[in-house]
């Protein structure tokens, strides 16, 4: 019965995706790009999603945090972020929830040139707030790392159409989806003794990432996007040093194909993990990214090893 939950929710998440792209496209829409896309957009509208961990499955978990975006045209976004990490019937099996919060935000005539925010809308579209997008996803922990077996966990995402004001800018006012494919090694550098405190714990991290993702455009149409990214992280006892390449390039290939670059430190204490996370975007997402939280966790319970 265990094994059949375990296929049922990913399968029926993954058909709702299918069903949902079920989009024709004609001869005529291929030839004009939509613009629907990151560059033109809010910096909340569909950005490039993080990489999973591992270290998030067989735990509860809820993570808060403020985080702003200054935008390369001058505009401004701060909203608060909020994550909840759910195990499903095993610790390899996670329901995944996430969204900025309600967003706050100010806009520059120049940013709403560039994304061609209509005179009637400009008003609204220089400042105001509104509520996120939700997203859902379902990880899975495929492989548990071995000594030479890298971790391996697919997941599967929904976007929701919770945010608006498309008119403005701001969101794409439409669904979407994604699911990708991580592997993941880590590497002892500093072996410990039993019970000895003369060294730090050393180890490498080496994360590697591919996928798909989809999102619903304009005039009965669909962008299809090929997922990519790259993690390294160095974790030094309690402390942790991360840099993170990821993005995706849509078929339009007009402002579709944001690409970012991302640093985090994070400290590491029995349950609670504050960290400091920034930015940059590479191509694409013209916007710089803060975020400042707090992750909790609780353990899910005894470890099930199948």
């Amino acid at each position: 019965m265990g094994m059949k939950r375990f296929v049922t929710l990913p399968a029926l998440l993954l058909t709702l995706c299918v069903l949902q792209a079920q989009t024709p496209l004609t001869r005529a829409d291929r030839a004009v790009p939509s613009l629907v896309a990151p560059a033109y957009f809010g910096p909340n509208a569909f950005p490039v999603p993080e990489l999973p961990d591992t270290a998030a499955f067989g735990k509860w978990g809820f993570e808060l945090a403020a985080e702003g975006f200054w935008g390369f045209e001058g505009d401004r976004t701060t909203d608060p972020f909020a994550r909840l990490r759910l195990p499903l019937w095993s610790d390899r099996v996670s329901l995944s929830l996430w969204m900025p919060v309600v967003e706050f935000y100010r806009s520059t005539e120049q940013r709403l040139a560039s994304c061609r925010v209509e005179e009637e809308w400009r008003t609204k579209a220089l400042g105001g707030h509104l509520g996120g997008d939700l997203y859902v996803s379902t990880d899975m922990l495929l492989l548990r790392e071995g000594t030479v077996r890298p971790s391996l966990i697919l997941r599967a995402a929904l976007k929701t159409a919770s945010g608006g004001r498309y008119e403005c800018a701001r969101y794409y006012d439409s669904p979407g989806y994604f699911f990708d494919a991580t592997a993941g090694k880590t590497f002892i550098l500093n072996s410990q003794p039993p019970n000895s405190e003369l060294r730090t714990p050393l180890s490498l991290t080496l994360v590697a990432s591919t996928g798909f993702l989809c999102w619903q455009t304009n005039n009965g149409r669909q962008n299809d996007a090929v997922m990519y990214g790259a993690l390294v992280r160095l974790r030094m006892g309690r402390i942790s040093l991360e840099e993170q390449l990821a993005g995706y390039s849509g078929w339009e290939h007009k402002g579709d194909c944001p690409m970012t670059l991302r640093s985090r430190i994070a400290l590491h204490f029995n349950r609670l993990e504050p960290y400091v996370m920034y930015q940059y975007g590479l191509r694409d997402y013209p916007f710089h990214h803060l975020r400042v939280g707090v992750a909790y966790t609780l353990p899910y319970g005894p470890h099930q090893s199948w």
